[in-house]
């Protein structure tokens, strides 16, 4: 019986691991449709869905274009929110303390308009 408590809290603690390694953000615009680039990468139009398995304080490069709006530089970390599922995780395990924290659930980059004035 003790046998068994224990390889279902082993098992569980795997799942919260795996489960919590992780972490998504939705990638929204205003307005929508901008052409997303990751880490000068290539990777989709906004709304964007990213999802990754980097480390605790990962940062990854943002730059949005669209045509008629000024291109948007930015970034975000994974420092956003805490993982309780990585934390108790990392309590049995030890290594998963590096995916303690996941990016916030969503995040919008308001585009600004090329300016056509000329003075």
């Amino acid at each position: 019986m003790k046998k068994s408590i224990n390889s279902m809290a082993l098992f569980l603690s795997m799942l919260l691991l795996i489960c919590s390694c992780a972490s998504s953000t939705m990638i929204r615009t205003i307005p929508a449709g901008g052409k997303l680039y990751l880490n000068g990468e290539y990777a989709g139009i906004t709304p964007y869905k990213h999802r990754d398995t980097k480390i605790v304080g990962s940062t990854t490069d943002v730059r949005i274009e669209m045509e008629g709006y000024e291109v948007f530089y930015g970034y975000f970390s994974r420092n956003e929110k805490a993982d309780v599922g990585a934390i108790i995780g990392g309590v049995f395990l030890l290594f998963p303390f590096i995916w303690t924290m996941k990016y916030k659930p969503e995040r919008t980059y308001e585009l600004k308009p090329i300016s056509t004035d000329k003075q």
